[in-house]
């Protein structure tokens, strides 16, 4: 580690629409890029996304911005040279996002970036560049499932190709499709759900392509996944395979499907402000892998915040 924290570093916090997270980032002496602190808050400011003009409300821009103060506190105790605030679906689609970004500016005097679709697909996709153990994958796609959106890249000799985004994230899709979050799933939803899946994924466009490709998922739907994992052997998530079969996924889906959400919260490793959205991440997720034909994800926790760090230390 101290051949991290000798070298400048920087602060990025990602506002989304589940969860609020930093990483303070810098160079090693070899280049490559580590972490010095990454903490995570669940937020949900999204609540009300899935309608046809989003409001985030008074108690999720009141959560938003005390987990962003909290955040930008634990990050200045690192001295970071920079510290970058973006923000992706929740604040983009929100009729309100600006006043939302005023009240950030007035109480912490930080400016808050909101990206576009194409802008947090391209970080995401640089960010899993920066991931050691991807080093030889070279045609490979790349999935990022949040709460607003669904981001989906495809590389060929490690460089994007396509990129897209999909308003198809969990906490969207729950509000939509499940008239109950907190009952077990029905057929007919989980049907519909999968269905609405498929097709937006055949109207944008993304082409299917590679030849016997990898797929990297990355998103705390697919850490949720393994925080279950890991809990039922006592192990933490990040000690847990990072290869997971679309098979797991399947199970995974059968056991949710006649749980009640204070069961889904019951479950160990299930953290318990996601157990409303997480049936809605897996249908996705199990959807979108048989629409891709691919029978395994490889799970990355370098996403949207290493790339725009590796960016932001280029330029320092």
């Amino acid at each position: 580690m101290s051949s991290v924290t000798k070298n400048p570093s920087v602060a990025v916090i990602d506002i989304g629409s589940n969860s609020i997270k930093v990483l303070i980032a810098a160079r090693a002496v070899t280049g490559q890029l580590r972490s010095v602190k990454a903490r995570t808050l669940d937020a949900r400011i999204s609540a009300g996304i899935s309608s046809d003009k989003p409001t985030l409300s008074e108690d999720g821009m009141t959560r938003g911005l005390g987990a962003v103060r909290e955040l930008l506190s634990e990050a200045s105790e690192y001295g970071p040279k920079k510290t970058i605030l973006v923000a992706t679906s929740a604040v983009r689609d929100a009729t309100n996002g600006a006043t939302f970004r005023q009240r950030v500016k007035a109480a912490t005097k930080q400016d808050i970036r909101v990206l576009t679709g194409e802008e947090e697909a391209n970080y995401i996709g640089r960010g899993l560049t920066c991931d050691p153990e991807l080093e030889e994958l070279q045609d490979f796609y790349v999935f990022d499932l949040g709460g607003g959106s669904l981001e989906c890249l495809a590389f060929k000799k490690r460089k994007i190709t396509q990129a897209v985004s999909l308003q198809l994230g969990c906490v969207r899709l729950t509000e939509k499709f499940f008239k109950n979050p907190a009952a077990p799933l029905t057929v007919e939803e989980t049907t519909t759900l999968a269905k609405h899946v498929r097709d937006e994924l055949k109207k944008s466009g993304f082409k299917f392509a590679l030849t016997a490709p990898a797929a990297v998922f990355t998103g705390g739907s697919m850490s949720t996944v393994r925080a279950i994992k890991g809990a039922r052997h006592q192990m933490r998530m990040e000690d847990t395979p990072a290869i997971i079969g679309t098979d797991t996924l399947g199970e995974m889906l059968d056991e949710l499907g006649p749980l009640t959400l204070e069961q889904r919260k019951a479950l160990p490793g299930m953290p318990a402000a996601r157990a409303d959205v997480f049936p809605a991440a897996v249908i996705t997720m199990v959807t979108l892998a048989d629409y891709a034909h691919v029978d395994r994800f490889h799970h990355s926790l370098y996403n949207l915040r290493w790339g725009i760090a590796a960016e932001t230390l280029d330029t320092l």
